[in-house]
C-alpha cells in the first residue's frame, strides 16, 4: 500500500491548437492542485489535441509544442508535476522522426520522457507513419514508488483478455515485471457504442491479473470525424473500479491510486444504453465541430422524414435552437403531411424555418433539358435534379449567411448510394451517416421520451424521398430491418455473400446489396465527414477501392 493522490485531466482539446490547449490543461492543473493532487495526468497528446495526423510532419508544429512545454512547466513550477501528452523528436539516426510521449514538467524544468510502444495501424489509426515504438519499461520512479507509464493502445493486448491479439508484447506485463507499483495509462481512445464498458471490463481484469492499481486518463470531445467520450477511469488492486470521470464532457477526478480510496460520488452516473450513448456523442460532436471550425449557426433541409428530424433536434441541442435554421424546399411530389410534419418539428424545437418551393425551378431545368432528353423516358435522372436543386439552394444560404451546412442521410443509405452525389449529400458534416436506419428511429424515440419533439407521424409512416408520385424506399431497397442486417455483417464484421447467405439471407437480395455496397464507393469518397459512432464509419477508416473487381 502507498499513498498517491493523482489528478485525472480529462480535457477537450483541439488538434493543432498548442496556444489553447497548454492553457486547458494549466487550468486543469492548478485546480488539481486545490484538490491535493500530488501528480496530475492528461490524456493521449493532449498538448497537440488527438489526432494531430499530418500536423505531426510539419517540424515548426512539433518545435512549437516543445517549446510549449518549457513555458507550461515554469508556469506550474510551484503546482504539482505534470504528465503531458505530446509528440517528442526521435533522436536517433534510424526510424521514425517522433516518439507519443508522455513528458514529466516538475519544479519549473522539463524533465523525463516516457514513450508510446504499440503504434496502431488499424482502423482509424496511422501511428506507425509519425512515430517510433518505445523499447523496453517505461517506468516513473516516484518517491519510492514504481509507476508503470503506458499510452492508450499499450494496454489493449492482454494474452488472457484478447482471443487473439494484435501485437506480440504486451507493455502492462513488461511493466508488472519490471517491479511497477501502479499502472497509469495516457489515452485518447475513439468512442464506439458499448466500448466503454469493454474498457472496464478490460482494465479492471488487467488490474486484477497483476495486482496493481492502474488509472487511466482519456480524451473528450469531437476532432473532425472521431468522437471521444472520456470516462476516465481507477480500479483498485483487486480489480474493483472506483473512479469515473464524466462522459462526454470535461473533469477533473483526483484520486489515491495506492490506497484506492476516494470520496463519495466519485464514480459518475451515466446512461450506457445505445441510444444515450448515440445521442450523447453525436451532439458533443456536431457542437465541436461547429465550434472548432469556427461556425456559430447551422443549417439543414427539412423534408418531413425521420432522418432530417433526428438530426434537427441533435444540432438543436448542440449549438441551441436559436443557432439552427431547418430549409423546406417543397416540389410538385412533396406531401402536405411532409411539410406540416416540419413545421411541427420546427416549432417543437423552436429553430427558425424557411421555404423555398422548388416547382419552378423544376420547370426551368425540364424546359432547358427537354430537347436533349427527346425520346428518353424519366428516369433516375430527373429525381437526382430535384435532389441537386435543393443541395444548390441550400449551398447558397450556407454561404450568404455562414453556416454550417449538415447533410442528413443515415449509413443505409450511404452504404447502397441510396443518395444524390451533389444534391443531398451537400454539406460541411454527415452527422447521422454511421447511424443505420433502424438505429435512426430507435435514438428518436428514446430522444422523444424527455420531450416529444418528433412528430409521431414521422415515426410511423414509410420514408420515402418523395421525388416521384407515391414513392417510397422499399421501391428501391429491400426493408430497412433486413437491409441493415446484410449491411452490418458485410460492412461492420467484412463478410462476405457466400457467408452471410449461409446464415439464412436469400442470396439474390444478399448480392444484390452487395453490388449496390460496391457501386456506391465513388459517392462515399466525396462525402462529408461522417461521425463515427460504430466500429466501423464510411470515413478514415474506411479504405476501400473505387475501381475494383470482385
Amino acid at each position: 500500500m502507498f499513498g498517491l493522490r493523482v489528478g485525472l485531466l480529462q480535457i477537450n482539446p483541439t488538434a493543432g491548437d498548442v496556444a489553447g490547449n497548454s492553457a486547458l490543461i494549466i487550468r486543469g492543473a492548478k485546480q488539481a492542485r486545490t484538490q491535493g493532487a500530488e501528480l496530475v495526468v492528461t490524456s493521449e497528446l493532449a498538448l497537440m489535441g488527438y489526432l494531430p495526423r499530418d500536423l505531426l510532419m510539419s517540424q515548426g508544429f512539433v518545435r512549437r509544442s516543445c517549446q510549449e512545454l518549457g513555458r507550461m512547466a515554469a508556469e506550474l513550477a510551484d503546482g504539482p508535476p505534470l504528465l503531458v501528452g505530446v509528440a517528442t523528436p526521435n533522436p536517433a539516426e534510424m526510424g521514425r522522426p517522433l516518439f507519443n510521449s508522455a513528458v514529466l514538467l516538475k519544479n519549473g524544468v522539463v524533465g523525463q520522457s516516457f514513450h508510446k510502444t504499440l503504434l496502431p495501424t488499424y482502423d482509424v489509426f496511422d501511428e506507425d507513419r509519425y512515430f517510433e515504438p518505445a523499447q523496453g519499461p517505461q517506468i516513473l520512479d516516484w518517491n519510492g514508488v514504481r509507476l508503470g507509464i503506458s499510452i492508450c493502445e499499450d494496454v489493449w493486448n492482454d494474452r488472457d483478455f484478447w482471443k487473439r491479439r494484435r501485437y506480440h508484447q504486451d507493455p502492462i506485463e513488461v511493466l508488472a515485471n519490471a517491479g511497477a507499483q501502479a499502472i497509469l495509462n495516457l489515452s485518447a481512445s475513439p468512442f464506439t457504442v458499448g466500448k466503454q464498458a469493454l474498457r472496464e471490463e478490460m482494465l479492471s481484469h488487467m488490474a486484477q491479473k497483476y495486482g496493481l492499481p492502474l488509472a487511466i486518463v482519456n480524451q473528450v470531445g469531437g476532432n473532425d470525424d472521431l468522437l471521444f467520450d472520456g470516462h476516465s477511469a481507477a480500479f483498485d488492486a483487486d480489480g474493483r473500479l472506483f473512479a469515473r470521470a464524466k462522459g462526454f464532457e470535461e473533469d477533473l477526478v483526483v484520486v489515491d491510486l495506492g490506497a484506492g480510496a476516494s470520496g463519495t460520488g466519485m464514480i459518475a452516473r451515466d446512461d450506457f444504453a445505445p441510444e444515450a450513448e448515440i445521442w450523447n456523442a453525436l451532439v458533443m460532436g456536431v457542437r465541436d465541430y461547429v465550434r472548432k471550425t469556427r461556425f456559430r449557426k447551422a443549417l439543414l433541409g427539412l423534408s418531413g422524414g425521420i432522418d432530417s428530424a433526428l438530426t434537427a433536434a441533435i444540432a438543436a441541442d448542440a449549438v441551441g435552437p436559436g443557432n439552427v435554421l431547418g430549409v423546406m424546399m417543397p416540389s410538385r411530389y412533396s406531401s402536405r403531411g411532409s411539410l406540416d410534419d416540419s413545421v411541427e418539428l420546427a416549432r417543437n424545437l423552436g429553430i427558425e424555418t424557411c421555404t423555398l418551393p422548388i416547382s419552378g425551378i423544376m420547370e426551368t431545368y425540364e424546359g432547358v433539358l427537354s430537347d436533349a432528353f427527346r425520346g428518353f423516358e424519366p428516369d433516375v435522372t430527373e429525381e437526382n435534379i430535384q435532389s441537386r436543386i435543393r443541395g444548390n439552394l441550400l449551398m447558397a444560404l450556407s454561404n450568404k449567411y455562414g453556416s454550417l451546412l449538415l447533410t442528413t442521410g443515415n449509413k443505409s443509405e450511404m452504404s447502397v448510394g441510396y443518395c444524390t452525389l451533389y444534391g443531398d449529400m451537400n454539406g460541411g458534416l454527415a452527422v447521422i451517416a454511421d447511424l443505420p436506419k433502424m438505429m435512426v428511429y430507435r435514438v428518436s424515440r428514446w430522444r422523444n421520451l424527455r420531450s416529444a419533439d418528433i412528430p409521431e407521424a414521422t415515426l410511423t409512416k414509410p420514408p420515402s424521398a418523395e421525388l416521384r408520385p407515391d414513392q417510397t424506399d422499399q421501391d428501391s431497397l429491400p426493408p430497412y430491418e433486413l437491409l441493415d442486417q446484410i449491411l452490418e455483417l458485410h460492412v461492420e464484421q467484412s463478410q462476405s455473400a457466400e457467408e452471410i447467405v449461409a446464415q439464412g439471407f436469400d442470396e439474390a437480395t444478399v448480392r444484390r446489396v452487395l453490388r449496390m455496397v460496391r457501386a456506391a464507393e465513388f459517392k462515399r469518397k466525396q462525402a462529408a465527414p461522417v461521425l463515427k459512432v460504430t466500429s466501423r464509419a464510411f470515413g478514415t477508416g474506411w479504405r476501400m477501392p473505387i475501381a475494383r473487381q470482385d
